[in-house]
């Protein structure tokens, strides 16, 4: 992306967080821990993913996930149900893979097709598998400060936070967005950091002064560039979570909920649509997948210094 010398960022903000490759860097730190859990165990981590229907979108995405378990050694188990699967079955397939020894992290990708209940299908999960951090037991889990398994997109997001600031404690932030999957998550894993957090959403009112107060905005609303590039407070640091596919000058591109030259240019860091957010949610899936293959094996908890 050119900017134009007006919304040049100055030499002190503007900095590009290379999702991308900091999840290639968490990559190989989680290979070293597969390799070592095969030691001990005997075996590899297990992800089993479930995939309804024939979605382009999700049959790649499911792909990938399957490319990247094995690319850091982990097994891979795929399940690619018909569209009219009943809901029995599917209860039933998520009961095998919850008794199947083999397998350590299970993802139920959604959304599900109408007619198949998606709350009954978590609530069924295993939560000792429960890689993408949606059981409710998870959930209570990361907001009594407890450890469990927490949502991919969020746990990511606070990676990237951490590696880019360092100590968060004090910092004002803003999430914009309540979904289980991302907005609630991300608030509770920056309380645990000692941020302030503010929750906004669609009916919060004079959204740009709550924004223009945060020293963190994570926006995750799924509205293509919604928050202007002048509310950004000078030296915030952004998590653009969002992508929408826009027209522009014909063609279609693939943009955030945050403008992000205009945001750039007064935003200490910001994550980049697409390579910022999206590569760190597939690599802390398989970092769920890994913890969870430890703790169920009753192994130490490996770091990921």
């Amino acid at each position: 992306m050119t900017l134009d010398a007006a919304t040049q960022p100055r030499p002190d903000v503007g900095a590009i967080i290379d999702g991308k490759a900091h999840a290639a860097g968490l990559g190989d730190r989680i290979a070293r821990h597969v390799q070592a859990f095969a030691a001990h165990a005997g075996r590899a981590p297990g992800l089993a993913v479930v995939l309804v229907g024939t979605d382009p979108a999700s049959e790649v995405y499911v792909r990938s996930k399957g490319r990247m378990a094995r690319k850091l050694g982990m097994e891979s188990f795929e399940h690619v149900l018909p569209q009219t699967v009943s809901q029995p079955d599917l209860m039933a397939l998520v009961a095998r893979l919850n008794a199947d020894r083999a397998v350590d992290g299970i993802l139920v990708q959604l959304p599900l097709p109408r007619g198949l209940d998606s709350l009954a299908v978590i609530k069924a999960i295993d939560p000792a598998k429960d890689v993408d951090g949606l059981h409710p037991e998870n959930a209570g889990y990361l907001a009594s400060g407890l450890p469990g398994l927490v949502s991919c997109t969020p746990l990511g997001c606070l990676m990237l936070l951490k590696t880019s600031l360092g100590d968060l404690s004090g910092l004002d932030a803003i999430v914009v967005g309540r979904s289980i999957l991302v907005g609630k998550p991300m608030a509770q894993l920056l309380l645990a950091e000692h941020c302030t957090v503010t929750m906004a959403h669609s009916r919060t009112r004079d959204l740009a002064a709550k924004v223009g107060r945060a020293d963190i905005v994570v926006a995750a609303v799924g509205s293509a560039e919604m928050i202007a590039g002048d509310w950004i407070k000078p030296g915030a640091t952004v998590i653009d979570v969002g992508t929408s596919r826009v027209i522009r000058d014909g063609d279609k591109r693939l943009v955030g909920d945050v403008d992000f030259a205009g945001a750039r240019a007064r935003a200490r860091a910001i994550t980049p649509v697409p390579c910022g957010v999206g590569p760190m949610t597939i690599m802390t899936l398989m970092h769920n997948t890994m913890l969870a293959a430890f703790r169920r094996a009753g192994l130490p908890e490996p770091t990921l210094d």
